[in-house]
């Protein structure tokens, strides 16, 4: 089979790289619609040696800065250091032709290329006013913009960690954190759901609402942990205790309930831990151990 140049249409050999008529790159991340038109993005993945690609499922692609290149003299100290220590720019870049649309949190979209559309995902006034409702109780924003097209999509840069998880790994239902949303494909559904146990809203520094993700599809979850420190626990109709709000993801058929970490209040204080949050069933648990605030008594070389 003859292959075609995606920018100027003229023949290929069958191990080109370079197109000899137009010089195209032909590895390169390029998106066109035939007939000579469409937009061609140089120094960029697959072209720049300063970024690198972390994860990528589905339409989903995730790229790191190793270095961040643009500095002043006297911030060059801080960011050498900054990314000797893993603190370095992120960026979620989606493939709109892959996939038939994606939900974005609101604000987050840097540039895009190609035919791609916007819409407010708003149907009337109705689903505004229940929009509003899901935003007032879990803390996200009412409106996430629906991309669709056959170009790319490039978020904002984040020093935060980018996170894509397949719900189809998490029993197609996943309950998450406030402020964790980044991005889903458009065939997982969006809804609020309530803590089954007002106890774990008023007892463990959470509220009483959450977003749930449920379908079939891809997210993105943004997140101050990076991936390889999360544990992940699975439960067969059992029970993990949690001292602090250290999950930030779950099988929302999981019930959370907050109790004492022992029999009684004597136990729970001869512990020294007090409430604990208690999952229950079966399901997964995404846990983030390193989100607790050391004492300075659990520092090095401390005698305090």
């Amino acid at each position: 089979m003859v292959k075609h140049c995606p920018n100027c249409n003229a023949e290929l050999d069958d191990d080109s790289q370079f197109c000899s008529e137009c010089g195209n790159n032909l590895n390169s991340p390029a998106k066109t619609s035939g007939g000579g038109s469409g937009v061609t993005i140089r120094n960029f993945i697959g072209e720049n040696e300063n970024i690198k690609v972390l994860d990528e499922q589905g339409p989903f692609k995730i790229i790191e800065y190793e270095k961040d290149l643009s500095v002043t003299p006297g911030e060059a100290m801080m960011k050498y250091f900054s990314s000797q220590m893993n603190v370095r720019p992120r960026q979620l870049v989606v493939d709109l032709s892959k996939t038939s649309g994606i939900y974005l949190q609101a604000g987050a979209m840097q540039w895009m290329s190609g035919s791609n559309k916007l819409s407010s995902g708003i149907k009337g006034i109705g689903d505004f006013g229940k929009k509003f409702i899901k935003s007032s109780v879990t803390g996200e924003t009412t409106v996430k913009p629906e991309y669709s097209g056959d170009g790319y999509l490039v978020t904002e840069q984040t020093y935060k960690h980018l996170i894509l998880l397949d719900l189809k790994d998490w029993n197609n239902n996943l309950m998450i954190d406030d402020g964790l949303f980044l991005a889903a494909e458009k065939s997982v559904e969006l809804s609020v759901k309530r803590r089954t146990n007002i106890s774990s809203a008023l007892a463990a520094s959470e509220g009483l609402f959450n977003t749930v993700l449920h379908g079939n599809g891809r997210v993105c979850l943004e997140s101050r942990i990076p991936y390889k420190e999360l544990i992940i626990i699975e439960l067969r109709n059992d029970t993990v205790s949690i001292d602090g709000p250290m999950a930030i993801a779950w099988t929302s058929e999981l019930e959370l309930t907050v109790e004492k970490s022992g029999k009684s209040l004597m136990g729970s204080a001869v512990s020294g831990e007090g409430l604990v949050n208690v999952y229950r069933g079966t399901g997964k648990i995404l846990m983030a151990p390193l989100t607790g605030k050391l004492k300075l008594r659990d520092l090095p070389n401390s005698d305090k």
